[in-house]
């Protein structure tokens, strides 16, 4: 088990926590968790390559926890009644379409990397999820930012394989 590859894990593991605390109405420590829990995304990446530590396990489950963490706090962010639900359920298709398409696409030896726009994409992800959490203004203006980059990256992703 790599570095990288324990970041991964640990942002997984710590999602039932980032939930916990929104569930039982702990905002402040569920969006510091989640914004740790983000940042290990970047730095897991960074150190896999710098390190040369790529594996098929960090290239399958770094985007998974991501995906999963973002995902599943927005589900629990409509469910409580502190998020409209359409733009959720776009960013949701969004993620799960791409992520099923990418399978596809390496099933048949290619490879599709991630592009700068995906990347900042999970930025604004990232930052409207943690405005939401901390009932912020401008918090629905920014998860419908996020919406709409997650459908431009997703046509771009498809439009570049």
């Amino acid at each position: 088990m790599t570095v990288p590859n324990l970041l991964t894990s640990a942002r997984m593991a710590g999602i039932p926590l980032v939930l916990a605390f929104l569930y039982f109405n702990q905002p402040i420590w569920a969006a510091a968790l989640f914004f740790v829990l983000s940042l290990t995304d970047a730095l897991d990446g960074y150190l896999a390559r710098r390190l040369k530590m790529m594996s098929d396990f960090g290239k399958l489950m770094d985007p998974a926890a991501d995906k999963l963490l973002v995902i599943s706090v927005l589900i629990l962010l409509v469910e409580k009644g502190i998020s409209p639900s359409l733009p959720v359920i776009i960013i949701a298709a969004r993620e799960l379409f791409i992520g099923g398409w990418r399978a596809e696409k390496g099933a048949k030896g290619v490879v599709v990397g991630a592009s700068i726009t995906g990347k900042i994409k999970t930025v604004i992800q990232v930052i409207a999820v943690l405005m939401l959490m901390l009932n912020l203004p401008y918090a629905f203006c920014a998860l419908w930012i996020a919406a709409l980059v997650s459908i431009y990256s997703g046509v771009e992703y498809v439009g570049r394989g």
